[in-house]
């Protein structure tokens, strides 16, 4: 007997399914993370899950954006021994520190509340966050709808929140190692050296090669205003983005994630075809020792994903990515060791 298509009793699941199908695993007991519409969502019973809202996900025939019918589903059970919690805006440290010593924490939290830009500002400063590995995404909605909320979900209770964190806490077995790998389509201009006096995601001014400067203009004559292209930070040589959400009618920046002080910061060279990048770096990739993938919406909409098949692993496409702290624009992926 078939769940759905093809997968079959005892396999791990990484897929989209009806509602239904997914409503009787639950039941079944398995441990499970779940994305959908919220209108899907709101369909499930409680149970042990946890979830988040998105309509748009990378399936196994690219892009697509899912109906009120269905829900990707991800089987942890197939990982290790998993432990659920829920943490409010003040106790957000605790996805770290409650993590156990050999596993990772699994992390939903919904976009433009205080728990995301709480965790998006102090995430790096937690003690134990490089030392027991975050990885998860942000929830976030149907952007063609107005008014449009993001919600997280815990199924031990059945509720939604729009100011809360999931976690699924997972105890690997002794002889499995995970790692958290990023894959950056963006590389760095060569271009002005761009720093900032206070960390935080809204930034009124700029430093540029030393010189003040008015962020919100420096942005528009740099042609950079329609949010494509993200700011890339040099953090001891790794990459990190910062995308640009809105320029306020007051003058300032908002970004989807924070920048900080004594980092050096490049607008990204553009990218001609996202499709094309990935698909060229995913090749040295392989999919077969992958648990878990997200991507991000700013790649899904600047890309034209919809219909691209880019050989990446299927996940929902999320409004932030977080690899320890919070990214945005990247693919995000958990590895089996």
């Amino acid at each position: 007997m078939k769940l759905h298509n093809s997968i079959e009793p005892g396999a791990a699941i990484s897929h989209m399914m009806p509602v239904e199908v997914v409503a009787d695993l639950i039941g079944s007991g398995l441990p499970l993370s779940i994305a959908g519409r919220e209108a899907a969502l709101d369909r499930l019973p409680a149970g042990n899950w946890i979830g988040g809202t998105t309509p748009y996900f990378m399936n196994d025939g690219g892009g697509v954006m899912a109906d009120s019918d269905s829900v990707f589903v991800s089987d942890l059970s197939h990982m290790g021994d998993i432990r659920f919690a829920s943490f409010g805006e003040d106790e957000l440290v605790n996805i770290s520190e409650t993590c156990p010593e050999h596993g990772f924490a699994l992390t939903i939290l919904p976009f433009g509340s205080a728990c995301h830009q709480r965790f998006a500002a102090e995430a790096p400063a937690y003690p134990q966050a490089f030392l027991k590995p975050t990885v998860g995404w942000i929830a976030g909605f149907d952007l063609s709808e107005s008014g449009a909320r993001a919600y997280v979900y815990d199924g031990r209770t059945g509720s939604k929140h729009d100011n809360r964190a999931v976690v699924a806490h997972v105890t690997l077995p002794e002889e499995v190692m995970v790692s958290i790998d990023i894959l950056n389509i963006f590389t760095p201009d060569e271009g002005d050296i761009i720093r900032f006096a206070d960390a935080g995601n809204v930034q009124r001014t700029c430093l540029v090669n030393g010189v003040e400067k008015d962020f919100a203009a420096y942005i528009a004559a740099r042609g950079c205003d329609d949010g494509a292209l993200p700011l890339i930070g040099d953090f001891a040589g790794a990459h990190v983005n910062a995308s640009i959400q809105s320029i306020e009618a007051s003058g300032d920046v908002v970004l989807y994630a924070p920048v900080f002080p004594g980092v050096d910061y490049h607008f990204a060279t553009p990218v001609s075809s996202y499709a094309d990048a990935f698909r060229e770096r995913l090749k040295s990739w392989g999919n077969d020792d992958i648990f878990w993938s997200c991507n991000c919406v700013l790649n899904f909409v600047f890309g034209k994903l919809e219909g691209q098949q880019l050989g990446a692993p299927a996940g929902p496409v999320t409004f932030g990515e977080i690899a320890y702290q919070l990214v945005n624009q990247t693919l995000v992926v958990l590895r089996r060791m």
